[in-house]
């Protein structure tokens, strides 16, 4: 489905989509974790919305400068998302930590606030696959013609 390459359309298509994923959170915390205060909430809804707009900036590389390596959409958006939501762990791991504990109890395999690395993985898999397909891919992103 690919209009134009465009970068403006890709990333906001990755905030779109972001912004879905961050109302999700948003609006379920208060169900999963009724203590949860309207700072890591609003934090979440933003965070999200934050991702997208780096995977659909990020769009724009599809080589490596310094590897000289292909960039596809499929391993460039996943590798982003997981080092964004990598870096959020770091920022509220004792938060994280209590909402998975509260969703799976403790002591769990799956309390560990670092399986939002994989969350973050699969989220960015998704934003790179919408505005890859809406927005396209690579140099040409960027590049357009002024018609008078």
């Amino acid at each position: 489905m690919h209009i134009k390459p465009s970068l403006i359309t890709r990333i906001a298509i990755g905030k779109g989509v972001g912004l879905v994923v961050g109302l999700a959170g948003f609006l379920t915390m208060p169900h999963i974790w009724p203590e949860s205060g309207n700072m890591i909430r609003w934090g979440i809804l933003l965070w999200y919305i934050t991702v997208g707009a780096v995977v659909g900036v990020f769009g724009v590389f599809t080589w490596h400068p310094v590897l000289h390596l292909p960039m596809p959409w499929w391993f460039r958006a996943p590798v982003i998302g997981a080092w964004m939501n990598f870096v959020l762990v770091f920022f509220a791991y004792d938060a994280m930590a209590t909402l998975l504990e509260m969703l799976f109890g403790p002591g769990s395999l799956m309390t560990s606030p670092f399986w939002f690395v994989l969350e973050g993985a699969v989220i960015g898999w998704i934003m790179g696959f919408f505005a890859t397909w809406f927005g396209g891919e690579g140099p040409e992103t960027v590049s357009h013609t002024v018609q008078p």
